[in-house]
């Protein structure tokens, strides 16, 4: 198990995290993309506990999700099934469980002040702290057609995933105001969503 983590995860993450896959009777599975996703976490019908994580994170998030999913696992076995999934229980037992991970042997110092901010109060997904969003992606296989929303000239038309196109307006506060072509109604996109710029 600790070789196959190793192509996952910070060389001095692996460990920490293997230990902590074997104290918590973990089954993990390693899975294709998910659009929706980047782990979850479920106790199946036998009781056995099931963590899958996306293979095509890069090592920085595949650690913090799959430490987000175990911290599901600890909460609900600690406080028992009925607090909520993101609740309270689940961030104390999440900011519990990073902390041993958030040192500069793990994490560059490009993202370490970020994440050891984001483990102050941390939410229901990474991707919700825009900062630590942005700062990850930096270390993702970025295909080269793909932009961020702010890297979009004002004006420009651009395209999601799904194919539907948008016309990049301007910025409110933190996000950005786009008109969707087809439907001209109005969307907000975090500055780190990525996009497909369509040529002028």
């Amino acid at each position: 198990m600790s070789e196959v983590l190793a192509k996952y995860l910070p060389e001095h993450a692996v460990l920490p995290c293997f230990e902590l896959i074997k104290i918590n009777s973990v089954h993990l599975k390693i899975v294709n993309e998910r659009q929706t996703r980047h782990g979850d976490y479920r106790k199946g019908i036998s009781g056995k506990h099931e963590v899958t994580v996306n293979a095509n994170l890069n090592k920085y998030r595949f650690l913090i999700t799959l430490v987000h999913e175990i911290a599901h696992l600890v909460a609900f076995e600690k406080f028992g099934k009925h607090i909520k999934p993101h609740g309270v229980e689940w961030k104390m037992t999440f900011q519990r469980l990073m902390v041993p991970f958030i040192r500069p042997e793990i994490f560059p110092h490009s993202v370490l002040p970020l994440v050891a901010n984001h483990f102050r109060n941390p939410t229901a997904s990474s991707d919700t702290d825009a900062k630590l969003a942005f700062a990850l992606k930096q270390f993702d296989e970025r295909k080269v057609d793909i932009h961020f929303v702010h890297e979009v000239p004002s004006g420009s038309f651009f395209r999601i995933k799904n194919g539907r196109v948008f016309q990049k307006k301007g910025l409110r506060v933190k996000r950005y105001e786009c008109i969707e072509v087809k439907t001209g109604r109005t969307f907000l996109f975090n500055a780190n969503a990525e996009v497909e710029i369509i040529p002028g």
